[in-house]
């Protein structure tokens, strides 16, 4: 499994609010099967690379559904195949170590 970041920013809008955005992207994650978590920044979303590819292409679309001309979409991934990794286990191992 492998971690994805994707932080979606629809410009072009009339607002500084990215809200109704932000809500769309999760409602349709909400629909899958991937494991995921909003953050402040962005959302994390747990898979396999192809997958978290296809979803991201996916949720990349929605706000040109939505009317808007401009997306910035950035995109980073932790696939690490020496062990299997979760959302949350980053987070859990510099916990311990505090």
């Amino acid at each position: 499994m492998a971690l994805m970041q994707l932080t979606i920013i629809p410009l072009g809008t009339g607002s500084t609010s990215v809200g109704d955005f932000v809500a769309a992207f999760q409602k349709s994650l909400a629909c899958t099967q991937f494991a995921f978590t909003l953050t402040d920044m962005g959302t994390i979303i747990e898979g396999e690379v192809g997958d978290l590819l296809t979803i991201a292409a996916r949720l990349h679309e929605l706000p040109f559904e939505q009317g808007v001309q401009r997306v910035v979409t950035q995109i980073s991934i932790d696939d690490r195949r020496d062990k299997k990794i979760c959302l949350g286990d980053k987070v859990k191992s510099i916990q311990h170590r505090l």
